[in-house]
């Protein structure tokens, strides 16, 4: 098997979005209590859905209560059915963010960067990630780092990138930590370190963050920076591979071909790498007609797969931090 180099931060999913802490909630109408519909798990940036009177938030919003709006915009863009829902939480992100309100800008960016619900800007984006970093948001720092590592908006500086991404790592972004890894791991605009990369990995895989699991067990596998470990690599790959990372998945079935820190299971294999081909990951395509030969047309097509649905949800999901 090549051995890819480890991913920098895939578009779709990067780009966080942010929910306003409790200090930044405004007061909901008399007699209701406030109320968080979306909040991040224990763990992870990843956020978890709790109890939410929708007519309530929706009446606090319209009334121009910031931290309402920006919770509504959440929930229009994680309920999503449509691109009207999109334009809908772009909307709500759009009232908070002129009112200064760091979380809505955050994720006001982030709609322009990804083009959810608008025309693609990044030089709109960039505009609204400098207001929330002027206000030291963590989110916004993290993303202006992956701006100024692909050259979005911005000339390419990977100086300027791990600047940003180290203000948000100071705060537990553990997107800012993968990132950090990724630059040690390919010596962007520092001196190669995998010992350094697989540090920073740790600690973002730790949190439950994809990137981080998928990177440190490319580390693993290749045994750069760490002791070599096929077991270790299967156990951070299975977690990366849960979330809808592809490469993980890729690498995933690639042990499970050839039994490498596993027992071997062709099955497992094969609906593995074919789930993330048909997302759009082909760089597991050689191993299909392999596994399909072993297996036999029938056993193949039995091969349970997640379903794309699921996939998009959890992409979603995941960019949709507090």
């Amino acid at each position: 098997m090549n051995h890819w180099k480890p991913f920098a931060m895939a578009l779709s999913v990067a780009i966080t979005l942010a929910v306003g802490s409790a200090a930044g909630r405004q007061a909901l109408p008399s007699g209701a209590q406030p109320t968080t519909c979306f909040r991040p798990d224990e763990r992870s940036s990843t956020l978890a859905s709790a109890p939410c009177d929708r007519k309530v938030l929706e009446a606090a919003a319209r009334k121009g209560e910031v931290y309402a709006q920006n919770q509504l915009g959440l929930v229009s863009a994680l309920l999503v059915n449509n691109r009207q829902d999109l334009r809908r939480a772009r909307s709500w992100f759009e009232k908070a963010a002129r009112e200064g309100y760091a979380p809505a800008q955050v994720n006001l960016g982030v709609l322009y960067v990804n083009g959810w619900g608008v025309q693609p800007s990044y030089g709109t984006a960039l505009n609204w990630l400098l207001l929330a970093a002027k206000q030291k948001h963590p989110r916004a720092y993290a993303n202006l780092g992956i701006l100024y590592m692909n050259g979005w908006g911005v000339r390419r500086d990977y100086a300027e990138a791990k600047k940003y991404l180290e203000l948000a790592a100071a705060a537990g972004d553990s997107g800012a930590e993968a990132n950090l890894g990724y630059l040690c791991d390919g010596g962007l605009g520092v001196m190669q370190d995998y010992a350094a990369a697989a540090r920073w990995y740790r600690q973002s895989a730790e949190q439950g963050n994809a990137l981080g699991e998928s990177n440190l067990a490319d580390l693993l596998l290749r045994g750069l920076g760490v002791r070599q470990s096929y077991r270790e690599a299967y156990y951070w790959f299975e977690k990366a591979a849960a979330q809808g990372h592809t490469g993980a998945q890729i690498k995933l079935g690639f042990l499970l071909m050839n039994g490498l820190g596993v027992n071997r299971d062709p099955t497992k294999a094969y609906a593995l790498i074919l789930a993330a081909s048909r997302a759009g990951d082909h760089r597991g395509d050689e191993y299909l007609p392999v596994l399909r030969t072993e297996l036999g047309d029938r056993r193949a097509e039995a091969a349970p797969e997640p379903s794309a649905a699921e996939h998009s949800e959890a992409h979603l999901a995941a960019a949709l931090v507090p």
